[in-house]
């Protein structure tokens, strides 16, 4: 079972299960400390710990102001951990590269330890400064004498460790409390173990045997299967591999297509046995909207047909008032929510969409499928109702009485779909995506 944080456009940004929930650590890249805050407080009960990368040099990073840029804005990494630290229940910490100067390293991390941070990571290489370059343990030493809160040590991958034993020799060397591995980690998982290292073939297919139980991205897959494979990924295998578009692709060059295909009989099982479990499609009544879980997908209906006509060209048949929509977005994933009014009720998706019109589009499908009318689906049968942007005439506006008795037909509509009422569906599903 695995939690999902789950875009509008429905991809999934992050995903965790329980196994790692007191061990994964949710690094997050960030300029702005309200968005920094509203995305911690998304994840913070699925994880250990909030890390904020302030030592990426790549330009996707720092043209945001975010990575290595901030080293140079102190004043925006203060408020940025104070507002983290003081928002969220679970530990707050960062990850630097150094400074051209030691003492100004050390200056900024007593600034850091300042705000509350749990600890902080340090890459011993300028944000100028690559790989190939040495990392400077003197840096990471002085820091570690003058803070008291923990330093972890980064950056010694490639020239200092290389085995398990060379992560407690790094660990000395620059008297930090503990090691950080990024490189040497992806190359053999096993170098974190006090035995020796695992040949990497058998690390491969133990993480790709992980990422076919949780359903992981192929295009992660393959990237994760490449850096183990290094100098080989222009081997034969490594070339299908590369080739690969699919996890059923990535299984078979691997060996594994049987325990992918036993995988998935067991992941539609389970899938299918949630399924009917919940009941998405019934309409819940929350305060004074009717709710439900649907989403619009412009390739169910045919070309220039929307529910958004079909409902309009209901409402004038009725000689209701013309369907009014009120869209709001919500800045942790630009998400969009519609609520439509028609004969003074309100109606609205739980789900959230990737633009305004998709919004307004899915509170068009609930109010007509709440009230039993077509919705212009692709093999719907002929409803009658005639789609037309331009109408012969103007409308008559209803009179009081008229409008009534249509309300009065619409109220009894509503009423003959068994709406439920749930006390408990105070808010809409609010899944969370890019972070």
């Amino acid at each position: 079972m695995t939690v999902d944080f789950v875009a509008p456009d429905s991809r999934v940004m992050f995903r965790t299960c329980d196994r790692e929930k007191d061990r994964v650590v949710f690094q997050m890249g960030t300029a702005d400390p309200d968005r920094a805050l509203t995305v911690a407080r998304l994840v913070e009960k699925d994880v250990a710990a909030i890390d904020v990368n302030m030592g990426c040099p790549k330009e996707y990073s720092t043209k945001g102001g975010m990575g290595a840029a901030l080293l140079s804005d102190p004043d925006k990494i203060e408020a940025i951990l104070k507002k983290l630290v003081g928002g969220v229940a679970i530990p707050v910490t960062c990850k630097i590269r150094i400074l051209p100067l030691q003492e100004d390293t050390v200056r900024l991390v007593q600034r850091i330890e300042k705000t509350g941070v749990a600890a902080v990571a340090v890459h011993g290489r300028l944000k100028e400064e690559r790989p190939r370059h040495p990392v400077h343990c003197d840096y990471i030493q002085a820091v570690a004498e003058a803070v008291s809160i923990p330093i972890i040590a980064n950056g010694g991958s490639l020239d200092l460790v290389k085995t398990h034993a060379d992560i407690e020799a790094f660990q000395k060397r620059t008297g930090a409390s503990s090691v950080m591995l990024a490189r040497a980690a992806m190359w053999n998982a096993s170098i974190f173990s006090s035995k020796q290292l695992l040949p990497v073939e058998t690390v491969m297919e133990d993480y790709l045997k992980y990422a076919i139980r949780y359903d992981n991205n192929p295009f992660n897959t393959k990237y994760c299967l490449s850096q183990m494979l290094r100098d080989k990924v222009e081997s034969p295998q490594g070339k299908k591999m590369q080739e690969a578009q699919t996890m059923t692709e990535i299984s078979e060059v691997y060996g594994l297509q049987d325990f992918y295909r036993q995988t998935q009989e067991q992941l539609h099982a389970r899938g299918d046995s949630l399924q009917t479990s919940v009941q998405s499609d019934r309409p819940v009544i929350d305060g004074d909207i009717t709710t439900m879980a649907v989403k619009f997908e412009r390739r169910e209906y045919p070309p220039q047909i929307t529910p958004k006509m079909f409902l309009l060209e209901w409402s004038r048949k009725q000689k209701l008032e013309q369907p009014s929509y009120e869209t709001v977005q919500r800045a942790q994933d630009r998400g969009f929510q519609s609520i439509v009014t028609v004969a003074e009720r309100k109606y609205r998706s739980s789900l959230w969409e990737k633009s305004k019109k998709f919004a307004e589009q899915a509170a068009a499908i609930v109010c007509l499928r709440v009230l039993g009318i077509p919705e212009g689906r692709i093999g719907e049968e002929d409803s009658g109702l005639v789609c037309k942007r331009k109408r012969e005439g103007r409308p008559g506006v209803p009179d009081e009485e008229e409008g009534n008795k249509k309300r009065h037909v619409v109220e009894n509509q509503l009423k003959s779909t068994g709406a439920e009422t749930n006390s408990d569906h105070h808010k809409p599903d609010t899944p969370p995506e890019h972070l």
